[in-house]
């Protein structure tokens, strides 16, 4: 079984990262405020300002611990990686796959109906929980609308109209967000989903941990030798990861969504933290960003049930574990591919 591993996360502007034995350093005006054994690393990411020497890369690419670079407030840059894991007899496989549009249709029904199915749990948590501080028959009607659409998924329809049917079950869901915010309703408020850039305080959340998240599904795709940028939902784009879209697809409500209105409604995050620039865009301050990061691996440490394997297994690990589970589908090693669904 994989070993859940940390991600280091690096925000101090001008800092430095460097080799030293087996090590990774960070130094911050030339003193070592930071010294972290490769071994017990899954992955580096570098927010802003932040370098790294060729041989720290040169390490890590052998250890297998990609290095992202995102901008200061979390915009993809670039990566650096060592050479493709796994089987090029799986990567061959793949490609063939996704280009049978029937393979991907299916493909995309499994996906989908893991998004949508904890989209509706989501929903069904907070009328459990929080029933007395929202509208709860608006909500209740949404949850139904998003059965609804699952069941249309089921139906032998064409790829475009499956991304019809995600479209609409999204824009309900995302409707009756703001009434998921039980606190701080004057400071967090949601309208509807925006990005590039995000406009408000919830949005500019939601974009940084969907950032987090694909990180972490690109390298649970390449740690188990799939192409995490040949989709079959996400099609071919330059520069577009469709693989990793697709798999973070059943992510986004369950860790991304969930975890957004935790730091809103425990007011772990507080409007002061936001900031809106000349140009509209709302970011996050230096103390805000670490209160999310360091919330997020918390919440990668919680253990969980896994629906298929039904074994426990940390949040973490559920990337993996998915992307392990698409590999052995693609090798013909499971008669489907069993998204996670949230219960």
């Amino acid at each position: 079984m994989k070993r859940h591993l940390n991600t280091l996360f690096v925000t101090t502007q001008g800092a430095y990262l460097a080799k030293e034995g087996e090590s990774v350093i960070v130094r911050v005006e030339k003193q070592t405020r930071l010294r972290v054994p490769v071994h017990t690393l899954g992955g580096i990411v570098c927010f802003g300002n932040v370098g790294c020497s060729p041989f720290l890369m040169g390490f890590c690419a052998e250890r297998d611990v990609s290095i992202s670079f995102l901008s200061e407030y979390g915009r993809f840059l670039a990566r650096v990686q060592g050479p493709v894991s796994g089987n090029v007899l799986l990567r061959r496989e793949q490609y063939r796959r996704a280009d049978d549009m029937t393979f991907s249709a299916q493909m995309a029904r499994s996906v989908l109906t893991g998004k949508l199915a904890n989209c509706r749990t989501v929903l069904q948590r907070a009328l459990r929980d929080h029933s007395d501080k929202l509208d709860a028959d608006k909500v209740s009607q949404v949850s139904k609308q998003i059965s609804y659409s699952l069941k249309r998924l089921q139906e032998d329809v064409p790829l475009d109209s499956m991304r019809g049917i995600e479209g609409d079950a999204a824009h309900v869901y995302f409707k009756v967000f703001d009434h998921l915010i039980t606190s701080q309703k004057k400071d967090f408020f949601f309208q509807d989903r925006n990005r590039r850039p995000p406009l408000d305080n919830v949005n500019c959340l939601l974009s940084f941990l969907y950032t987090l998240v694909m990180h972490d599904v690109r390298s649970a795709l390449e740690s188990v030798g799939l192409d995490p940028a040949v989709g079959f939902l996400h099609r071919d784009r330059p520069g577009r990861p469709g693989l990793a879209l697709d798999l973070m697809e059943e992510f986004r409500p369950f860790i991304a969504d969930r975890l957004t209105l935790s730091l809103i409604n425990l007011s772990q995050v507080q409007k002061k933290g936001f900031k809106k620039s000349e140009s509209g865009a709302v970011l996050m301050d230096d103390e805000t960003r670490k209160t999310v990061l360091v919330a997020y691996q918390r919440r990668k440490q919680d253990e969980i049930m896994h629906p298929f394997i039904e074994e426990k297994v940390t949040i973490g690990l559920l990337f993996h574990m998915q992307a392990l589970l698409m590999a052995r589908y693609l090798r013909g090693d499971l008669d489907g591919y069993p998204p996670f669904i949230w219960k």
